[in-house]
């Protein structure tokens, strides 16, 4: 059928009526239709009707639900099960409206009154009803393909409201969460979506409030944990979106994830496997060379030494040929095990292949403690290795350099270990050699200094110099600290970082500790009886004395013997005192800090302190190791860490002190920071007694 040159679709219409009359008119009105594109059949009972609903290719039927074998919405019901998919229109007067509504509301398309059965009305509702029937096959089509497409991919897929109710999950979602379908539907996301830090682990923020509220696509953070229903964890990784009705309004939000445990596990796989020896998993080249790196930046910033130790195994050549790669493999595996067990849990083991190993000693003091660690790896190598029920021997020849005087980069530290391990096997094997005959000789340096520094007592060679802290703003004298020095009698004026560390190896740390204290508290109280403004004195104290039972008390007794008030006393303490044994230490600051001493943490920044434990000490100063402050002009990351301490101190409360001020630069950052105060050369090097006071007189 044309009407105006468009075509039109013949509509066939199934008729089930049982009045003639009635049947006529209706024919009639849908053949004077505009477009005539109506072709009608009639039949007159219900039965008739399924029979011919049963060969399909009716669109839609217009059904009278009195008919001589069916009565009443049964009629309806009768066809709507036998043919859900094609639209039913109900003829009625007003005798069986109420009927025909009934029908609607069980899933009739509509109801035609007697009075809308004319040319016009009866072909506007069927092509509606066409038309609707239409529209709902489609739309069920899309959504079933939708819901098996979401259940056959391989990413779980969550839907919620706004309000962040679960308002859909798909087949891999329900497996990965643990909750069926039925049941969470009306959840609340974080209920049936939980997920954690696997790091921390602290509850992620919800990730729907995020996409609702910021209207976008967003993603987890790296270390996200799927919690399921039974407690079963697994990392994921997501995405979620907002979800959009047609006005762009934001109705809900839709989460996409999938487990990537096994992914996360074969990359560490992969990556240990890059990093390690296949023969005795111990880090290789690859690894040690980052280790060696990290280490060097962080003995450049603490002003400190690191060692490397190159260990050749003597003839292990001879008994790989002889007994086979098999035993020496096991030979290597066994040596490894001595190796890692023998070391310090900071030392890195590594195997460069063959039969040599690196060993990197991160925290040392001196060469000496690298020469007691070479003499018990010779040790562990020398005893017997029970391999295949044979008892083989084998020794080693050692190289060592240290860092900075062998080396300042891995390369360079490992080629000179290498070259003095060459030098050990040129002396005999089954010893060991540093790269330089000069550090060989510290050792002996370091007895002779020890046996000096037992007699400096009797001798009264110590003496103090004190170093004021100066008001950043207002130029003030604020403080001073005490240092040590040592008036040797032949090496001239001996600086602390020279002698403390072997005091401290050799037990007269406390004897000079306590000379200390009561010498700065005499000081202080002289230096007040002679008129000058009173003044606090730092103190620093070591480790070995905090630790010293009845430190508390002895600091008492000196206040009380010289008659310094303890608001004048200032104890310096390192990051490292305090977090060798956090808990013990606060009971102790707490004694000091009820007497009114007031309590500082030296060189801030070079440990390891956390933020929670310096607010569990009643901590007073903090003061900005100069490594850092001396880096202020050179290097932004340095100044910016300066930034950060002083910022936190503040929200501490804490006084902050930076020391090492040697240039008007740093002073002038310091000051734009809100610092509170400076100590270094810029305001004074230390000072003998006699030249401080006259310092703070003409102040």
């Amino acid at each position: 059928m044309t009407n105006n040159g468009h075509a039109y679709p013949t509509r066939r219409i199934l008729l089930i009526e049982n009045d003639p009359a009635a049947a006529h008119e209706i024919r009639t009105a849908l053949a004077a239709a505009v477009d005539r594109s109506f072709d009608m059949e009639w039949v007159r009972q219900l039965s008739e009707g399924l029979t011919r609903l049963d060969r399909r290719g009716i669109d839609a039927v217009l059904l009278n639900l009195s008919l001589p074998d069916s009565q009443g919405i049964e009629t309806f019901d009768k066809l709507f099960i036998a043919t859900p998919d094609v639209p039913i229109l109900i003829l009625g007067g007003d005798d069986n409206e109420a009927l025909a509504k009934q029908a609607v509301v069980r899933g009739a398309q509509d109801h035609l009154a007697a009075g809308h059965l004319d040319s016009y009305s009866l072909p506007r509702a069927l092509r509606n009803a066409i038309d609707r029937q239409a529209v709902e096959d489609a739309l069920y089509v899309e959504k079933e393909r939708a819901l098996v497409t979401l259940n056959s991919i391989g990413d779980a897929v969550l839907c919620t409201d706004v309000s962040g109710k679960i308002t859909y999950l798909n087949l891999v979602a329900e497996t990965m969460t643990g909750w069926g379908r039925e049941e969470a539907i009306g959840q609340s996301l974080a209920e049936v979506f939980r997920i954690v830090d696997s790091a921390t682990p602290r509850n992620f923020r919800d990730p729907i409030k995020a996409a609702v509220e910021q209207n976008m696509t967003t993603g987890l953070i790296v270390d996200c944990v799927l919690i399921r229903r039974d407690g079963f964890e697994s990392v994921i990784e997501d995405c979620s979106a907002s979800i959009h009705d047609r006005a762009g309004r934001v109705i809900g939000a839709v989460i996409v994830f999938h487990d990537v445990s096994a992914a996360r596990a074969m990359s560490r796989q992969m990556t240990h496997a890059a990093q390690h020896d296949l023969v005795t998993n111990l880090p290789n080249r690859l690894l040690l060379n980052d280790r060696i790196a990290q280490s060097i930046s962080l003995a450049r910033r603490q002003n400190r030494p690191l060692a490397v130790i190159f260990l050749d195994l003597d003839h292990f050549k001879y008994i790989n040929d002889s007994l086979g790669h098999a035993t020496g493999d096991k030979l290597l595996q066994a040596v490894s095990k001595r190796l890692l067990a023998g070391l310090r849990g900071s030392d890195t083991v590594s195997r460069q292949g063959g039969d040599e190993f690196v060993i990197l000693l991160s925290e040392i003091a001196d060469p000496e403690d690298v020469a007691a660690s070479a003499r018990k790896i010779l040790l562990l190598l020398n005893a017997p290795h029970s391999i295949g029920g044979q008892d083989l021997l084998i020794g080693g020849s050692i190289g060592i350099s240290v860092y900075p005087a062998d080396g300042e980069d891995a390369e360079t530290l490992i080629k000179n270990a290498d070259t003095a391990m060459y030098r050990a096997k040129e002396r005999g094997r089954n010893n060991f050699q540093f790269f330089k005959a000069e550090m060989n000789l510290k050792a002996v340096e370091r007895q002779s200094l020890e046996g000096n520094l037992r007699r400096a007592f009797e001798r009264e060679e110590f003496l103090l110099h004190y170093q004021p802290k100066v008001n950043l703003d207002t130029g003030e004298i604020t403080g001073g600290e005490a240092l040590i020095r040592w008036q040797h009698p032949d090496r001239g004026l001996v600086p602390p970082s020279q002698f403390v560390p072997i005091a401290e190896d050799c037990g007269l740390i406390l004897q000079i500790g306590r000379w200390v204290l009561r010498e700065a508290c005499s000081q202080a109280r002289a230096w007040q009886n002679e008129g000058l403004p009173p003044l606090r004195i730092a103190v620093n104290v070591s480790a070995v004395e905090f630790r010293d039972k009845g430190f508390a008390e002895r600091v008492q007794t000196v206040l009380s013997e010289t008659g310094l008030e303890a608001r004048y006393l200032e104890l310096e303490l390192t990051e490292g005192v305090l977090m060798e044994d956090a808990e013990s230490m606060v009971s102790v600051l707490q004694e000091l800090k009820r007497m009114g001493v007031h309590l500082a943490v030296d060189d801030f920044g070079t440990g390891y302190s956390s933020l929670s434990y310096l607010r569990q000490f009643p901590i007073d100063v903090l003061k900005i190791d100069q490594s850092f402050v001396h880096q202020i002009t050179a290097d932004p990351d340095d100044s910016m860490i300066v930034s950060a301490i002083i910022n936190m101190a503040k929200s501490l409360k804490h006084v902050v002190v930076a020391e090492g001020v040697e240039t008007r630069e740093q002073r002038n950052y310091l000051q734009a920071q809100h610092c509170a105060e400076g100590q270094g050369n810029l305001f004074s090097r230390p000072l003998a007694a006699a030249r401080f006071a006259h310092f703070m007189k003409a102040a």
